[in-house]
């Protein structure tokens, strides 16, 4: 697998197979100074948050490292699976993850603050992290667990 320059631009000229989205009471440069971080270093709530409740970071087994090109970087995982591939968009507020799956993280401003969308746009089923069956019965509510874990994390740092 890999990733180009363009994965975001790629991922836009999808559509979005799966959304969920939430809100958090803050302003959207606080948000996603949270929400898309990624530096080189251990997967934690203060680097990647969107993965940091995967069980290989949890187990301290993935690491970010930096990829080529501006805003590229592979998170690797301890084991066979190949790494999760990521590109940021300081400058718009997104950040697309490509692992088993392939989707796009965006903070943009709303009413109340801040809205914080998770799209997935596709699914690699050959992948070895792909878990069968849990793409049509149970990546929605998988998705919408996971934001709410993300912008629980971030509203308890920024304190609203």
């Amino acid at each position: 697998m890999h990733t180009t320059p363009s994965l975001l631009a790629e991922l836009d000229a999808m559509p979005a197979r799966w959304e969920v989205q939430g809100t958090v009471a803050a302003p959207v440069a606080s948000v996603a100074a949270l929400l898309i971080a990624v530096t080189e270093g251990r997967v934690g709530d203060d680097n990647l948050l969107v993965l940091a409740r995967a069980s290989a970071a949890r187990q301290g087994a993935m690491t970010v490292v930096a990829g080529s090109g501006a805003g590229a970087y592979r998170a690797e995982l301890a084991g066979p699976v190949e790494p999760v591939e990521i590109q940021v968009d300081r400058a718009q507020c997104r950040m697309a993850v490509q692992s088993w799956y392939a989707g796009v993280h965006a903070a943009t401003a709303c009413p109340t603050g801040t809205r914080v969308t998770h799209r997935v746009h596709r699914v690699f089923p050959d992948h070895p992290g792909f878990v069968a069956g849990i793409a049509e019965l149970g990546l929605r509510a998988r998705m919408s667990r996971d934001l709410r874990q993300v912008l629980g994390v971030i509203a308890d740092r920024l304190g609203c």
